[in-house]
């Protein structure tokens, strides 16, 4: 990948989801700097540049080389548009903040060592659960992000009802891993 230019790593990212991966490796941290630098706050640059790449990703189709290859300009215009859009609502939710008087203290959220203890075996054993074409369907489709004609092949179905065993089977597995949904009681 790293022989690639941008705009062909651009061009192969409909077909090469590690295309566009490589691209973000080349830009994210560049991105978050000017990110960090002009909002001073690590999480909003950290959001401001998750909306940037995609944003990208969204806008890749219209991507036009006029740097010999390279994606920085484009990328760094996005992040311009973001960073505007991003100061606008700010300064929304700071007006409103000021015209109602709230108090602006923010709660503080301590990090438990122990929240993602265990989280990967509760994920497979949800996946387990899961009929099996909803759980290979979920496995070609978001786990090795194959598109829904190879999901289909594998699984010998149309696209439409490839389509409709990953839908149910990310639905059975958010069922099973919601803490907010009653789960069933084994005895």
């Amino acid at each position: 990948m790293s022989e690639r230019s941008d705009a062909r790593l651009i061009a192969d990212a409909d077909t090469d989801p590690a295309a566009f991966r490589a691209l973000y490796d080349r830009y994210a941290a560049s991105v978050f700097a000017v990110a960090r630098k002009r909002t001073g706050d690590r999480e909003s640059a950290l959001d401001i540049t998750a909306e940037t790449f995609a944003q990208a990703w969204q806008s890749r189709g219209r991507f036009a080389d006029s740097c010999g290859g390279s994606a920085g300009p484009w990328l760094f215009g996005i992040l311009r548009h973001v960073l505007a859009r991003a100061a606008h609502a700010r300064q929304g939710q700071l007006d409103a903040v000021h015209a109602l008087a709230l108090d602006r203290r923010s709660a503080e959220v301590s990090v438990v060592s122990d929240w993602l203890d265990g989280l990967d075996e509760e994920v497979e054993a949800a996946l387990s659960a899961l009929p099996p074409a909803q759980r290979r369907a979920v496995e070609l489709r978001v786990i090795r992000d194959q598109d829904y004609a190879v999901v289909a092949a594998e699984l010998g179905c149309s696209t439409t009802a490839a389509r409709i065993k990953v839908s149910r089977g990310l639905s059975g597995l958010r069922a099973r891993l919601d803490p907010t949904q009653p789960q069933e009681q084994t005895p």
